[in-house]
């Protein structure tokens, strides 16, 4: 089943809903923070020694197959332990899953030396994943999106979008978990907001005008009965 049409079963006044059973979530495996190191490569770099700020140009900073690259970044001091990083100019994050996202700009977070949480800004801000034992790609924008490397959850906030190829969710907020590929649509409570759902009809069957345009097979004439012999 789709993933947006799996959310579809929850309709609410509040908005769509889909998770996955507790024992299913349960029997996922676990992520646990990533314990290859952080490699940094950069065309250049500059050094402000007053402020402890750091900038680099045409950068790629990766951990495992995490991967963020940006024309500029800029950080205050060297350090992963506990920092953010501003990212700016054709962001682009490799995230877990085969998923990328693309932005103008992003912070991305850095907690105990590992990669915690990237937020991504733009007109739109674009994500994509190519979803598991399938051909089709989920798609999704927004002007503002939050990828939880821990959880493995992407939020689309303000003028949120999303589809998986045949269907399409929008609403002021989206949360795609993208190891399970399940979608869920949340609005505020009074706030007039709707969650709006389109789903693609199957290919629809010949109609009767396209079947009358066939010819129809003449049916051939009995032939006659052989003579009996003489």
């Amino acid at each position: 089943m789709p993933v947006l049409l799996a959310a579809l079963a929850c309709c609410g006044a509040r908005g769509v809903a889909a998770e996955a059973p507790a024992a299913a979530r349960a029997a996922a495996p676990q992520q646990v923070p990533s314990e290859q190191p952080i490699k940094l490569d950069a065309a250049s770099s500059e050094v402000d020694y007053k402020t402890n700020t750091v900038v680099f140009k045409d950068v790629i900073i990766s951990q495992g197959t995490m991967r963020v690259q940006a024309d500029h970044a800029r950080a205050t001091g060297l350090n992963f332990a506990n920092s953010k990083w501003t990212f700016e100019g054709n962001v682009r994050i490799n995230a877990e899953e085969h998923g990328n996202l693309r932005s103008d700009a992003a912070v991305v977070e850095f907690k105990d030396n590992h990669i915690l949480r990237a937020t991504v800004t733009g007109k739109p801000a674009e994500f994509e994943q190519k979803r598991v034992a399938s051909e089709q790609i989920a798609r999704g924008h927004a002007d503002k999106i939050v990828y939880d490397v821990g959880e493995g959850t992407i939020r689309l906030a303000d003028d949120a979008w999303l589809s998986d190829g045949k269907s399409e969710i929008s609403g002021p907020l989206l949360v795609y978990d993208i190891r399970s590929q399940r979608v869920q649509a949340a609005t505020q409570p009074d706030s007039g907001e709707r969650v709006r759902i389109t789903i693609q009809p199957n290919a629809p069957p010949e109609s009767g005008k396209d079947a009358a345009k066939k010819p129809t097979p003449t049916p051939e004439s009995p032939k006659p009965p052989p003579s009996p012999p003489s």
